[in-house]
């Protein structure tokens, strides 16, 4: 089994659980469920339209926050960028849009333009989107052609730690969370790209392009 994020061919069956296999890369410690029992895109769907992103909530605001501020601490002024995997209500967008930053949307099943994957951005956000890639490997070399030299990518998901408590784990029983990275997996995926990885916070990655 190769690594889904990193290729390496040094991974291991890492733990069964629900009947739902999974493995483990021992490079960039990836821990991915088995492809072949990737969930299918009308159940993904299915899922997704119970989610609540009001971008006029607050509560659900003040989350993203968490993403937005440590990305415009180090953006300059009117910097374009891209909302990747941003639902059926782009908040974070929003958010990015009322600092100053014009954006554009992409989400496979809510705003599936493709013009938005031609052109080229000074950031990318990737809110809790991440974790739903069953071809993350693919998914990164996107994000390196979309953006410009100097561009930031990023992401906000929740960082695997305890291996004891993987089975019971709130974030793996979502059905649409696949793949689960450690903040060391970040550190390796820049490494291979050559970019620079900062974690500012728990479950925040700030990647930027060199």
């Amino acid at each position: 089994m190769k690594c889904l994020l990193c290729q390496h061919a040094a991974c291991r069956e890492f733990a069964v659980v629900d009947q739902q296999h999974y493995w483990r890369c021992e490079r960039c410690l990836l821990t991915f469920l088995d492809p072949g029992q990737m969930p299918a895109p009308e159940v993904e769907l299915q899922h997704y339209q119970f989610h609540e992103n009001d971008p006029t909530d607050e509560g659900y605001r003040k989350f993203l926050a968490r993403l937005s501020e440590p990305l415009l601490a180090v953006l300059p002024p009117a910097q374009r960028g891209l909302d990747y995997g941003c639902g059926p209500g782009p908040a974070l967008a929003m958010m990015m849009e009322e600092a100053g930053h014009p954006m554009a949307l992409y989400d496979p099943f809510f705003y599936p333009r493709e013009e938005s994957l031609q052109q080229q951005y000074d950031f990318i956000t990737c809110s809790e989107v991440v974790e739903h890639f069953h071809q993350p490997a693919e998914q990164f070399q996107v994000f390196d052609r979309l953006l410009k030299p100097g561009g930031w990518l990023a992401i906000m998901t929740c960082f695997q730690t305890d291996d004891a408590a993987f089975a019971q784990w709130h974030y793996r029983r979502d059905p649409t969370h696949v793949v689960f990275y450690r903040e060391a997996t970040f550190h390796t995926l820049a490494d291979d790209f050559g970019w620079h990885c900062n974690i500012p916070d728990r479950n925040i990655a700030l990647l930027q392009k060199r």
